[in-house]
């Protein structure tokens, strides 16, 4: 040590901040390699120093439950300095890509490529204000409403942060640039954050992705064009055949951490689903708040590995499928142990009726008679009816009303709208499915309900009422031979994503009411 030559770097005395800050950042860089967002937190060191100090603070604090005071604490994210760099960033220049930050917090003017001192005094006034909307707990916890109105209750269920951390970008600008109001605001972030943590939109090249999605949103001017780009997206991501065929291929793993896995188990929550095998309902004994030895939800494999070993399948890649999981309470779990389904699902079915048989094999996507399947004949099918459970719970995102139409649906008054007969906006139809000439199911009867569906959609919308015929007289929902209201939505919803695509769910509106009666089955457009 005392031959080795060290190198010292001396300053002279009068040299200014910036250039400080600048030696500091090539110094680093060649030795600890830094990415782009320290160099930003090294001049907010240099100029801005308390700013620095107020992410620090915030991030420190979200770690640590409060008791008596405000606190940044949450179930979701502990988030470091950079990420919320990132969204003041994000929310302040409506940039992702941070190189090009550090430049304009230099004081770079992107159109001359000069710097001044008084474009840094600028930028550095533009952070400020977005780092102050970034640093609300106001914003911060309403936004975490965002997160929990989407189906998702804890870190467990979070694949990315970045995601996370984009959409409070989107949340913030939405909030205090458009002044959205927070109703529809929390609607368009929860639909939002459902669609690109299931898809893994920020998984790769997240800069890239995030620069794309802020640059659709610079020449937005009013608060529904938000929503609409928004909604877009989200409608141009998720069509059709992403619900048929890509989400089915993406369930092709055995992965722990996949999104769409936490997008099932998001669903799940969204419909209220109760775990298998028992009527405690799944969002409840997903709470984060609960600590116990045992967790009260465990992954249950339908097919037991040990039974699959002992039939030949003995690949960690084979059983530990996402589609060979379902979600039961450990006692079940400890109980059924390595018993083949035709042993111990027999057992578990006995006290459930027709009804609530029928829930449950569709909350948990189970095939018919699946305990007597092959594996992979088992595990195909199942891929298709999880990726049905998981565009349903999407859809309840989509279906959700906005305060007009809540307002509309209470002044409704369904004996004056079929008083006043059918006209362009009203339209009767006596059955959903039912040949009333034959007294059997009839497909056309079907079409004529997506016909009239069509056309409301393709005009100025319209109200549909089924169990109503032409001239107004009450038939009633008796005669479809549904059991009970939600088997009917169901089988609607189902014919019109099948036939029109899962995003017509989004103009549309059901609700059930009384005439005369007997009971009319109402939908909006």
């Amino acid at each position: 040590m005392t031959t080795y030559p060290l190198t010292a770097l001396e300053l002279i005395p009068d040299i200014d901040e910036e250039a400080v800050s600048d030696v500091f950042v090539r110094i680093n860089s060649k030795g600890t390699l830094l990415n782009q967002a320290d160099f930003i937190l090294t001049l907010m060191s240099v100029f801005w120093d308390d700013g620095r100090a107020q992410l620090e603070e915030f991030c420190r604090d979200s770690r640590i439950p409060a008791k008596d005071k405000p606190s940044p604490y949450n179930n979701f994210i502990e988030p470091s300095p950079d990420q919320l760099l990132r969204v003041s960033v994000g929310v302040a220049f409506k940039r992702a890509r941070l190189k090009y930050v550090y430049s304009i917090l230099r004081g770079k003017d992107l159109e001359t490529e000069k710097f001044s001192v008084e474009c840094r005094e600028r930028q550095f006034e533009e952070l400020k204000k977005a780092q102050e909307r970034v640093l609300n707990l106001q914003y911060w916890h309403d936004f975490m409403k965002c997160i929990q109105q989407a189906g998702f209750r804890s870190h467990k269920m979070i694949s990315s942060q970045n995601n996370l951390i984009f959409s409070y970008i989107l949340y913030l600008i939405g909030r205090t640039e458009y002044k959205v109001t927070e109703h529809d605001l929390r609607r368009a972030i929860s639909r939002w954050f459902f669609m690109s943590a299931l898809t893994g939109r920020f998984a790769k090249s997240p800069e890239s992705s995030m620069e794309y999605d802020l640059a659709r949103l610079r020449p937005i001017k009013t608060s529904s064009e938000f929503i609409q780009a928004l909604n877009k997206i989200c409608d141009i991501t998720l069509t059709s055949d992403y619900w048929t065929m890509t989400l089915p291929n993406q369930l092709a793993t055995s992965s722990s951490r996949s999104p769409s896995l936490f997008a099932y188990e998001a669903s799940l929550i969204l419909l209220d689903a109760p775990v298998l095998f028992s009527k405690m309902k799944f969002s409840t004994l997903c709470d984060p708040s609960i600590q116990a030895k045992r967790a009260s939800i465990e992954k249950h494999h339908l097919f037991p590995k040990e039974y699959l070993k002992s039939k030949g399948i003995t690949e960690t890649i084979d059983y530990n499928q996402i589609a060979n999981y379902a979600f039961v309470e450990w006692n079940d779990n400890n109980d059924i142990s390595n018993m083949s389904p035709k042993e111990y699902f027999p057992k578990y079915k006995k006290p459930y009726n027709k009804r609530q048989l029928d829930q449950m094999y569709y909350y948990h996507a189970l095939p018919e008679d699946w305990e007597n399947m092959k594996y992979q004949q088992f595990l195909e099918r199942r891929r298709e009816l999880i990726a049905q459970v998981i565009a349903d719970g999407y859809a309840t995102l989509i279906s959700k009303k906005t305060e007009e139409e809540k307002k509309d649906y209470d002044n409704f008054d369904l004996t004056e709208k079929i008083m006043d007969g059918e006209s362009e906006e009203i339209e009767f139809k006596s059955t959903l499915r039912t040949n009333l000439h034959t007294n059997n199911k009839d497909p056309r009867m079907e079409y004529t309900v997506l016909r009239t569906i069509a056309g409301f959609l393709n005009t100025n919308g319209g109200r549909l009422i089924i169990g109503v015929s032409d001239d107004g007289e009450p038939i009633g929902l008796e005669v479809d031979g549904f059991p009970n209201e939600d088997k009917m939505t169901l089988h609607l919803v189902n014919i019109i994503k099948s036939r029109m695509g899962v995003l017509v769910m989004n103009d549309l509106h059901i609700h059930f009411d009384d005439f005369k009666r007997k009971q009319s089955y109402g939908g909006s457009l």
